[in-house]
């Protein structure tokens, strides 16, 4: 019996609600013990609860995010169990952000002053409020009975923008605090390289069922060899610029901010101007680039 076989992901206790049971409740349980050990009184240490239970949180939301695309590119047994317990997986998720709501509704209402001195910033609480508001409609409808309110199709869009948004959420987290802010954590480093990770997944993925398209369509893959080069050189520089953010950063923010016209985004849009995602979609160009087909 061995992970490589299948046999063990195919047990019981490794599966379905058995599952999350056998990962939340030990979140829960760290939750409390560290709960016990902080000093609560003030709001710097509920803000330490915050920030852990978003890093018990969010290994969740990138597995969940990366899943379906694994099975794409690695079809197996491993991704097969994978993908059969996505659900799962962002239920974890919704469980450990429960405890995020918990203490940012503590924050808030005990620590208040706390709260509007040295956390509020109106844009980052509107990203938190639409974050929060997805990942309650996708809870409910992961169940049959909040499900069948929604047609296939909206359910499938109401979940894949709702992943994408709190993926999103999470990536520039640690994305400003790798490339913004000083002395950053090595576990900072960890769940934004973890992020990055789990969205080239889903690109590679995206590539392989172009290339398989082209094929289908041509019985070939007859994408046009310089436009593969142009394509590879593009996801070359994506991935420098995804590395070394600080290097770009202050002439993305001149070019991006300080118009008229940004004035509204910059106060009320989430994410603008979408500095962590610009490496993103140059790499994405240089995949749409490579994949390209003659006309």
């Amino acid at each position: 019996m061995t992970i490589f076989s299948g046999e063990l992901l195919k047990n019981k206790a490794f599966n379905g609600w058995n599952l999350f049971w056998l990962v939340s409740g030990p979140i829960s349980i760290a939750m409390l013990i560290a709960m016990a050990g902080a000093d609560l009184s003030g709001g710097a240490g509920v803000s330490a609860m915050i920030q852990l239970s978003v890093r018990c949180a969010v290994p969740w939301l990138y597995l969940t995010f990366a899943a379906s695309s694994l099975h794409v590119l690695l079809p197996g047994p491993l991704t097969r169990w994978l993908l059969r317990n996505r659900k799962f997986f962002g239920l974890i998720f919704a469980a450990a952000m429960a405890w995020q709501g918990f203490f940012i509704l503590w924050m808030v209402i005990i620590h208040s002053d706390y709260y509007i001195n040295e956390v509020y910033v109106l844009r980052d609480a509107i990203e938190g409020v639409v974050g929060y508001i997805f990942l309650a409609a996708m809870t409910f409808t992961s169940f049959p009975f909040g499900r069948k309110l929604l047609s296939p199709r909206l359910w499938r869009y109401l979940h894949k923008a709702g992943i994408y948004f709190l993926w999103a959420y999470a990536f520039s987290v640690y994305w400003w605090a790798l490339f913004y802010y000083p002395n950053p954590l090595p576990i900072d480093y960890i769940f934004y390289w973890g992020g990055f990770l789990a969205w080239a997944v889903r690109a590679a993925a995206w590539n392989k069922k172009r290339l398989r398209l082209a094929e289908k369509k041509t019985r070939e893959n007859n994408a046009q060899p310089t436009f593969k080069l142009i394509g590879i050189a593009v996801v070359a520089l994506g991935l420098i610029a995804a590395g070394f953010g600080s290097l770009w950063f202050d002439t993305a923010e001149e070019w991006l901010t300080g118009y008229a016209f940004t004035r509204v985004p910059e106060l009320y849009l989430p994410y603008w101007p979408f500095q962590p995602y610009l490496p993103l979609f140059v790499i994405a160009l240089g995949t749409l680039l490579m994949t390209r087909a003659k006309a």
